[in-house]
């Protein structure tokens, strides 16, 4: 797959977002890369945001007129929107076009290939808080629903966590690792209806590599949040206190990109009270993996506007 480009007039917006003020700083703009999905390292000084654009990594300040920098890494093949920090510290764990997960230092340099698995699509999306599990969307085409899979931070067997009919994306843990939280079609009203949700952690089922396939009983996949609107990406902040996701037009049909959509605050005890809602030209690469600052009152995301 090629990266994907800005349209003509069309720009690309880093945003940081304060849940507290309701401030909302652009920290960058762009008309030549389309940057996307802002992870937000835990560094002490307040840390880097991380995002791909033209199939690489850069790094970009999160402060009013910071300027990207590129992050050079060797044998790492063009990387997608789906990437996500070692909880360990000074690595991230990147999707890439050969549809494989690879591993890399967030400094630049040599990567190193973790899945095996030939034929699949791995789309990453969470990293246990221990650094020890990965979890993705496993596909061997865009045919078919993707799976949770779970895998090792360091490769081998792959788990295939079965949470019922329909496709399921942006799988990650909570930040004390006791929930899965994704959004699936499990519950779908019409095609593409995606709905959030989590299960219990998915250590409770089964050990992850000791099968190749894991069932989750259907009173273990709970309905978060029953809306008309298809609901992607849940975001729990590091507190856990709360969460932010993306919200499509009903009728929208996977996260495709240029549509008039909404980033979601809540609380995570009530998510169904909404206590903000950001209305943005966006979708795809908007908010696709987690982006919180350690501080957990600040999260990073992407708009794409036609300026003209």
């Amino acid at each position: 797959m090629s990266p994907r480009r800005l349209a003509p007039g069309q720009v690309a917006r880093i945003h940081v977002h304060d849940i507290a003020s309701g401030a909302d700083a652009v920290v960058h703009e762009s008309r030549e890369v389309l940057f996307e999905a802002p992870n937000w390292s835990a560094e002490a000084d307040g840390g880097v945001l991380l995002l791909n654009g033209d199939g690489v990594l850069w790094s970009l300040a999160p402060e009013p007129g910071a300027e990207p920098r590129r992050i050079a890494h060797e044998t790492l093949p063009p990387i997608n929107n789906d990437h996500v920090l070692d909880p360990r510290g000074g690595a991230i764990f990147l999707s890439a076009d050969d549809g494989h997960i690879h591993r890399a230092p967030i400094a630049g340099g040599r990567a190193e290939r973790v899945t095996s698995e030939p034929g699949m699509h791995h789309f990453l999306h969470g990293v246990s808080p221990d650094g020890e599990r990965l979890a993705f969307v496993r596909m061997r085409d865009f045919s078919e629903p993707g799976r949770l899979a779970i895998v090792s931070r360091n490769g081998g067997a792959t788990t295939i966590v079965d949470t019922g009919p329909g496709h399921i994306d942006g799988p990650e843990w909570s930040p004390d690792g006791a929930w899965m939280f994704f959004n699936t079609e499990r519950w779908a009203k019409r095609p593409g209806h995606a709905q959030l949700a989590r299960i219990p952690d998915p250590l409770a089922f089964g050990e992850p590599g000791a099968s190749l396939d894991l069932t989750v009983g259907p009173n273990e996949v709970q309905h978060l949040l029953r809306t008309e609107t298809v609901d992607w990406f849940p975001h729990l902040a590091p507190d856990g206190r709360h969460a932010v996701y993306l919200e499509f037009p009903p009728g929208t049909t996977g996260h495709p990109a240029d549509l008039e959509v909404a980033l979601v605050v809540v609380d995570t005890a009530d998510w169904a009270t909404p206590l903000e809602r950001i209305p943005l030209p966006g979708g795809q690469g908007t908010i696709n993996v987690p982006s919180w600052a350690p501080d957990a009152r600040r999260f990073a995301y992407v708009s794409y506007p036609f300026a003209g």
